[in-house]
């Protein structure tokens, strides 16, 4: 059976991975140089990805550096944070588990930390214990702990951690951050890549004038993938996969979804399971309606989950309304008086369900959902 030449729902990597040239030259060279970076963006735009390549392509480069990953979307307290961000130094700078077990007890040892090992020999556990909270430890060696290890490998380390909006959540996470800043900008062997899948939670965490990420590095918005270098990879995945589909039907793919990395990736794969030698137009359709069909209950429990007026809202920026506190569209869509429009807003915008671009375009962050608002759901009112 062939290989599915297309990838979603994890990192892509090698062929998988799209276009982002520019963006991976710039990550390259603030790594290189040790600049911190802070990558924005909506939701399942290939932030992950994008990091992986740079930082794939730089160690082949550059010996010197050591890179480390750290995801924090399972951390939701202080010790769980400091147990996966100790882990995940000590993994990337020790090869082996037993290199892995004499760092924790050379850097760690007086927390008594547990450690285990999962399935694989490269998944590792840390733990501290259950007194964490009562420890009279600031944890500074913990934050300095890439500091620490770049001196003593002599190498330059860059940590990349994803998620990072989860310290929002944290206890006291105003003064977490703090200590955060107080401690990386000391580091002049270390550079901090920072990205999540919130944006308007990063959004206030680094640009935000009285926060302390203010400024703490080069911030980058990362862009859709061009409709053009969809329509090059998607033709070229069907060659290699030995099937065929035009530019014209590979350019309808990526607009049904509005290039949305994500997404492309799901339709297109649908579009090549479905296609036996030669993809057309009815083939295309086909896929849109079953992907629409596969979502459309996770989208229903989604409205179930909102008020009325916040599901007419969305159905206003669905159909393009951008004037939402005139009259017109406050009777058309029921959103009660104009003062509403605020609040309905903010609800949308933290339940992660809009966008809010630069020029202050709201929009839909899901293109299927925006799309089966629009065809399926306002059919059904």
């Amino acid at each position: 059976m062939k290989k599915i030449p297309f990838v979603y729902g994890r990192v892509a990597d090698s062929k998988d991975f799209t276009d982002r040239e520019q963006e991976c030259r710039h990550l390259m060279q603030n790594f290189s140089g040790l600049v911190n970076t802070i990558i924005i963006s909506p939701r399942r735009w290939g932030k992950t990805s994008l990091v992986g390549k740079a930082t794939e392509l730089l160690a082949k480069e550059d010996n010197s550096i050591i890179v480390c990953h750290v995801d924090i979307f399972n951390c939701r307290s202080l010790e769980q944070f400091y147990a996966t961000y100790a882990a995940a130094v000590l993994k990337a700078t020790h090869t082996s588990w037993g290199e892995f077990v004499a760092g924790v007890k050379k850097y760690l040892g007086r927390w008594a930390p547990k450690v285990t090992m999962s399935d694989g020999a490269q998944a590792y556990e840390l733990s501290f214990g259950v007194d964490f909270k009562d420890k009279d430890y600031s944890f500074d060696e913990i934050l300095d702990l890439p500091q620490k290890l770049s001196k003593d490998k002599k190498k330059r380390v860059v940590m990349c951690i994803d998620e990072f909006q989860n310290i929002s959540d944290f206890e006291d996470s105003l003064g977490f951050q703090q200590k955060l800043r107080a401690h990386w900008q000391q580091h002049n062997k270390v550079c901090y890549c920072l990205y999540g899948s919130k944006r308007h939670m990063l959004m206030h965490i680094f640009t935000g004038y009285s926060m302390p990420f203010y400024k703490f590095g080069d911030i980058l918005f990362l862009q859709k993938i061009a409709r053009q270098d969809w329509i090059k990879f998607i033709v070229e995945r069907f060659r290699s996969a030995g099937k065929q589909i035009s530019p014209e039907l590979s350019g309808a793919i990526a607009d049904l979804v509005q290039c949305h990395s994500y997404y492309v990736q799901q339709l297109s794969q649908q579009v090549w399971l479905r296609t036996e030698k030669v993809c057309t137009r009815q083939v295309v359709n086909d896929a849109m309606t079953a992907l629409v069909a596969q979502l459309s209950l996770l989208f229903s429990n989604i409205v179930d989950s909102l008020t009325p007026r916040q599901v007419n809202f969305l159905l206003a920026i669905a159909n393009g309304e951008s004037a939402f506190s005139s009259r017109v569209v406050l009777q058309k869509y029921n959103l009660g008086a104009s003062a509403n429009i605020k609040n309905l807003r903010q609800s949308t915008l933290d339940k992660d369900l809009i966008d809010i671009l630069p020029n202050k375009q709201l929009v839909l962050q899901d293109p299927i959902f925006e799309y089966w608002l629009r065809n399926e759901y306002a059919n059904r009112k």
